[in-house]
């Protein structure tokens, strides 16, 4: 088991989270739905379980349904996204590996959805690549 002990929040600081458990996950999505709320070509999550994670501060919290199962939690503040959760796996959480205060610390095992990666972004990083999600 990987612990991973930290914190992290939104680009305003009104959400702010701390967490402690266990690493279940962390790596690299290249969805649509992903790369179209985050406006990037690939986005970096790690998961844990909810229950290992506190939110705290002002919690301003706003909630997107993108899909029938999926909930996309950002700030209502400043847009920032902050969480992914997909019913098909309760009691996970993935977070946004860049809203850590020390982003350094995330290390991605593997690429999800590869079958939908940008054509120009060029993947040489050595890491397993899946055409779906491994979580």
């Amino acid at each position: 088991m990987v612990e991973i002990v930290a914190d992290g929040g939104c680009l305003c600081g009104a959400v702010r989270y701390t967490l402690k458990g266990e690493l279940l996950w962390a790596g690299h999505c290249h969805c649509e739905s992903c790369r179209r709320q985050t406006s990037s070509p690939v986005t970096s999550f790690f998961t844990i379980y909810e229950k290992d994670m506190m939110f705290h501060g002002d919690k301003s919290i706003g909630t997107y349904i993108s899909s029938k199962d999926v909930e996309r939690g950002f700030c209502k503040q400043c847009g920032s996204p902050i969480y992914y959760m997909n019913n098909s796996r309760a009691g996970e959480i993935d977070l946004y590996a860049m809203t850590l205060d020390d982003p350094e610390r995330f290390t991605p095992q593997s690429h999800a959805f590869l079958e939908e990666k940008i054509s120009w972004l060029h993947l040489n990083d050595g890491l397993p690549k899946t055409e779906q999600e491994e979580k």
